[in-house]
């Protein structure tokens, strides 16, 4: 089988995880242990006993839910042998999850994708004031609809403003971002047009739009900084949905992923055109693994991996 391993994005965490993991495996103790030490906090207290309110924000979030990604991965590579570069065709993340993805790959280390991602975390949720923006899931419509529904819902009493595609999951699935009037607007529109079902989401930023130039801004200056090695396997890119090795290209994508789509169904359409039949999800969660079955049901075999148990039925397909 060609294997791609998959990284989850901000949503999937919940308080506990990574706790089995460290009791059971050392090298997965040590993950936690590296990413603390990186950020000067305690971020795997959180984790493992909340309080959940803490670990929703997303400078808390993004980085645990990446630390969580690369301990699994370690203990694959401890327990099982398993070395990526020879057993593994490609990566991909989902926002966030482009970070774990590429720490997996050997372009970040540890503590640096850590870093990153705090920094990432903050700057989005200072990019926008509290009440703002807004995100809302579109069931049941395909990303040229949802752009259509933005376009309608754009111009407002005021004049022009801002509301577009941040995610487009697959499955008919696909999550708008922008000003809040805006998506209100939008959830309207996509009503009257007989839309499956339109909502808002809970979320504390607009990510994934223009809102976030600000973060982008930071991220950029943060990336220039950054030491961003070759990764050992490609990259699907979030805002390509294409193949990428090259340091500098992934520099870019990444400050473009900031304010750009989630191009999450093309990247999973990609990876199966390069002859990808098997999506292995590393971390906290189901919701990739969920998604790909949505979006390549006869293509694609899918597990998922964050847990003792789940780590050892995995090795078993290696």
């Amino acid at each position: 089988m060609v294997h791609a391993f998959i990284f989850p994005g901000q949503g999937s965490q919940t308080v506990g995880m990574g706790r089995e993991l460290a009791a059971a495996f050392p090298v997965a103790r040590a993950v936690f242990e590296e990413v603390d030490d990186a950020l000067g906090a305690r971020l795997s207290r959180l984790m493992f006993e909340g309080p959940a309110e803490e670990l929703m924000l997303t400078e808390n979030a993004q980085p645990a839910l990446m630390a969580a990604s690369l301990a699994v991965l370690r203990v694959l590579e401890q327990e099982g042998g398993l070395r990526l570069a020879d057993r593994v065709a490609v990566v991909a993340g989902h926002s966030l999850g482009e970070y774990s993805a590429l720490a997996a790959a050997g372009a970040f280390d540890i503590a640096a994708a850590a870093r990153l991602l705090r920094l990432r975390g903050q700057a989005m949720q200072r990019a926008v004031p509290a009440g703002e923006g807004a995100m809302a899931a579109l069931l049941g419509i395909d990303l040229a609809e949802a752009s259509a529904i933005c376009e309608a819902a754009a111009e407002g009493p005021r004049g022009r403003e801002v509301v577009q595609p941040a995610n487009d999951n697959g499955g008919g699935q696909v999550v708008i971002s922008g000003q809040r009037e805006a998506v209100e607007r939008a959830i309207e529109v996509a009503k009257a047009r007989g839309v499956k079902r339109a909502m808002k989401l809970p979320v504390s930023a607009p990510f994934h739009c223009a809102l976030m130039a600000p973060a982008a801004d930071a991220m950029a200056e943060a990336l220039a900084h950054a030491l961003i090695q070759p990764p050992v396997v490609p990259l699907i890119a979030n805002v390509s949905a294409a193949k990428v090795t090259d340091p500098s290209e992934i520099r870019d994508l990444l400050v473009r992923q900031v304010t750009g789509t989630v191009r999450w169904r093309e990247s999973v359409l990609a990876m199966v055109a390069m002859g990808v039949d098997s999506f292995i999800e590393l971390g906290v969660g189901r919701v990739l693994s969920g998604l790909v079955r949505r979006i390549a049901p006869a293509e694609a075999a899918v597990a998922a991996a964050g847990t003792p148990g789940e780590i050892e039925a995995l090795l078993k397909l290696f």
